[in-house]
C-alpha cells in the first residue's frame, strides 16, 4: 500500500505542476494578445484620425486624396496581417510550450510507474 500511495503522491504532483504550467502558458498567451489587440486599436484610432484630415484636404486635390486613401488602406491591410500573424505565432509559440509541459508530465507519470513496477517485483519475489 505504501508503494501505490508514494506512486500516487508523485503521480499527482505531477499533475499539478502541469496544470500549474497551463494556467501559466495560458495567461501568458492572453498577455500577448491583449498586447497586440491594444496595439491593433491604437493603429486603428490614428488611421481614423488621419482619415478626418485628409476629408478636408481631399476637397483640394482628389488625385491625392485617393492615391493617399489607396497606400493607406494597403498599409492598413499590412498591418492588420501582422498582427493577425503575431497572434498566430503566439499561439503556437504557447502549443509548443504547453506540448512540452505535457511531455515532461508524462515522462514523470512513466518514471513512477516504472518505479512502482520494479518495487512490486521485487516484493513479490521476496515472498
Amino acid at each position: 500500500m505504501t508503494v501505490w500511495a508514494d506512486a500516487n503522491q508523485r503521480v499527482l504532483r505531477e499533475l499539478v505542476e502541469f496544470g500549474a504550467a497551463s494556467a501559466k502558458e495560458s495567461v501568458r498567451l492572453y498577455a500577448e494578445l491583449q498586447q497586440s489587440a491594444i496595439e491593433a486599436l491604437k493603429d486603428s484610432q490614428a488611421a481614423a484620425l488621419q482619415w478626418q484630415t485628409a476629408w478636408q484636404d481631399g476637397a483640394r486635390d482628389p488625385v491625392q486624396f485617393y492615391q493617399k486613401a489607396v497606400a493607406d488602406s494597403v498599409d492598413t491591410a499590412q498591418k492588420a496581417f501582422k498582427v493577425l500573424e503575431a497572434g498566430a505565432q503566439a499561439v503556437t509559440r504557447s502549443a509548443e510550450r504547453l506540448q512540452t509541459s505535457a511531455e515532461q508530465a508524462g515522462k514523470g507519470i512513466q518514471e513512477t510507474y516504472t518505479a512502482v513496477v520494479a518495487r512490486m517485483k521485487d516484493v513479490y519475489s521476496q515472498n
